[in-house]
Parts: structure tokens; C-alpha cells; sequence
């Protein structure tokens, strides 16, 4: 061998770079971007066939599935529906609480997510006050997680669940979806929009099946933006003007929680935006009127029109164990191609 001879250099290629790895489970929902419309209206129609159908026979779907709650912020609605949810196709929930947990110790949530993992776990549903929270939480486990909303982010199942309450007001129920679905029809979501992951998926959602959408509120809770809010979204900052236009108006509550100091005056809020009676009577007497919950009466909307025959609030309430049994059932069986 002659030792003055070059040594042999391998060329080394970088690796490809991958798509994004997330969902990595093909059950996950993170967010309502992960759903094309043809997943959408399979998770419409299959909350109608799972409504419909015998308890008995439904109960086995997923019989003796182990599912974990893991809820880092109080809920009521999001947290019952997603447990009844799960228990009506026969699987087996725990909730784990920052409470009542090692959380309140100070574990991370990776750490327990794998410990709920090695626990026998099969899929998580999340709420967490962190933006990115669900994301992390599947990277870690790789097993389905479901977003029950984190942070300011997203709420993905509201969404959907909202979706079916405007298609039983406004369509007849109508379960497949396509671009045109909501062609004509202007939803106003009005409040603390800057805080909402409600309003965000909402935003995220409705434009894709023809809606169009006013976000309404005040400068503190919905700055002005430069950049473009996507088509089919654009301010409305005089409540009255979106009333005139909508037939479906989307209430929020202030989040108190979130607001960090800022301080508004609460008369001067309810002046321009509460929705009275009088207010839908005279300018959008055949709006649907929505709320996520939680309502605080005599804030955002007065007791006569969250209890009036045009509110569809408690219809969403029940949308949500149909919408989240679908999307539990989809968690466990999609991976196994089943659904």
C-alpha cells in the first residue's frame, strides 16, 4: 500500500428533512387543522350514528379501553362530556387533576404523561394552560391525544361541536360538508377574542365550509392586525352593524383569568356589547345565539336571551357528547385502521 495515497473520503448526504412529525398518531387531534373536510363530516355523521344508537350495543365499541383525563384547568362542560363520552362506548376513564396529582408537586408533563402511559393508558385528553401543551404531550407518549384546549391556542372539539349546532339551526342537520356548506352565512363571535381558543378553531373551521365570520370587540381584547386574519375573517368593532348581518352570534365571556392587569370598564363593555333582549329583537331577530360556556349572566349576555327560544346554548352542550364520542372512538380505532 503506498503510504503517501490520499485517504478515501466518504461523501456523506444529509438526511432528508422529515415532514412534520405531528399528529405522530393517527388518532390524535390536536388541532382542527388536522382534519380535512371529508374527516369532518365523518366525525359529524358518526356523532349522529353513535347518537342514534342502541346503548347496549354502542357500550362495546371501545369496552374496557382505558382512557386518561388529564385536565391541568377546571371544566365542566369539556371535561363531563368527554367522560360520559368515553363511558358510553364502554371504555374505562380516570381523571388526574394539578390538584390532585403529582403535578401539584411539581412533575412535568411529560413525566406524566409516561407515567399514565406505563399505567396502561391508551389515549389522553388534555386541557392545559399552556399553548403547545397537547403537542408535546403526543411527542412524548406517541400515543393519541386529544385537545381539550390549551392555553389561548386552540379547542378543537368546540369547534366541531359548535359546527353541528349551526347545521341543526341553519341546515337541517346536514352531516357532509363541503366548501359551500355555510356559503351566505355570517357568524359573528363577539368578546374577549384575544384570549379565545374558542374563537380561534372557530375561526379556523368555519371559513373552510364558506362562512363568513365577524370578530367583534374592543381594542384590549381584539388588537388591531397588520397581517392578513385569513379569508373569510374580518373586524367588526360596532356590535350593532355585525348584528345586522349575522345569522348565527357567538358570545364570550371576559377571561378574567387571562387578563394579566389589563383593565376595562365593565359598564362602558356591556353598553357596546352586551346582547340584550332588545338588542337581538331589533337587529337580528332570527340569529342563533351561542355561547361556550361559561356564561356570566349580566355581562356578555343578559338571562333572557341565554334562556330564549333563538340561544342554542344547552344544544351545544349536547352536541358535545355526540361530537366527543366520535372523536373518542376515532382515537382508539384509527390507529388500528378501523375507522
Amino acid at each position: 500500500m503506498n503510504a503517501t495515497a490520499a485517504p478515501i473520503r466518504r461523501q456523506i448526504h444529509p438526511p432528508p428533512v422529515p415532514p412534520s412529525p405531528f399528529p405522530y398518531n393517527p388518532g390524535s387531534m390536536l388541532s382542527v387543522q388536522d382534519l380535512n373536510l371529508e374527516a369532518v363530516g365523518y366525525l359529524l355523521s358518526r356523532a349522529t350514528e353513535l347518537e342514534g344508537m342502541d346503548p347496549l350495543v354502542r357500550d362495546r365499541i371501545l369496552l374496557k379501553r382505558r382512557i386518561a383525563l388529564l385536565f391541568y384547568e377546571s371544566s365542566t362542560r369539556t371535561r363531563t362530556s368527554f367522560e360520559l363520552a368515553a363511558k358510553a362506548l364502554g371504555a374505562d376513564t380516570t381523571l388526574v387533576s394539578s390538584l390532585s396529582s403529582s403535578i401539584e408537586k411539581g412533575e412535568s408533563l411529560k413525566d406524566t404523561g409516561l407515567t399514565l402511559r406505563a399505567l396502561g393508558a391508551e389515549a389522553i385528553i388534555l386541557r392545559h394552560n399552556s399553548s403547545g401543551a397537547p403537542w408535546l404531550l403526543e411527542q412524548c407518549t406517541h400515543l393519541p391525544v386529544l385537545n381539550a384546549g390549551d392555553g389561548m391556542h386552540e379547542h378543537p372539539t368546540q369547534a366541531l361541536l359548535d359546527l353541528r349546532t349551526i347545521l341543526q339551526r341553519l341546515r337541517h342537520g346536514a352531516d357532509q360538508v363541503d366548501a359551500g356548506t355555510l356559503a351566505g352565512v355570517t357568524i359573528t363571535i363577539v368578546g374577549d377574542i384575544l384570549h379565545s381558543r374558542v374563537a380561534r378553531s372557530n375561526m379556523l373551521l368555519l371559513p373552510r365550509l364558506g362562512a363568513e365570520v365577524l370578530v367583534c370587540g374592543p381594542t384590549q381584547l381584539l388588537p388591531e392586525v397588520t397581517a392578513t386574519m385569513g379569508p373569510g375573517i374580518r373586524i367588526e368593532r360596532d356590535f350593532d352593524a355585525a348584528l345586522r348581518r349575522s345569522q348565527v352570534v357567538m358570545m364570550l365571556r371576559i377571561q378574567a383569568e387571562r387578563l394579566a392587569g389589563l383593565q376595562l370598564d365593565l359598564e362602558e363593555y356591556k353598553a357596546d356589547y352586551q346582547l340584550t333582549g332588545q338588542r337581538l329583537a331589533s337587529l337580528a331577530p332570527e340569529a342563533v345565539v351561542m355561547h361556550p360556556g361559561p356564561i356570566i349572566r349580566g355581562l356578555e349576555v343578559t338571562a333572557g336571551v341565554a334562556d330564549g327560544p333563538q340561544s342554542a346554548i344547552l344544544d351545544q352542550v349536547s352536541n358535545g357528547v355526540a361530537i366527543r364520542m366520535a372523536v373518542v372512538e376515532r382515537a382508539l380505532l384509527a390507529q388500528e385502521g378501523r375507522v
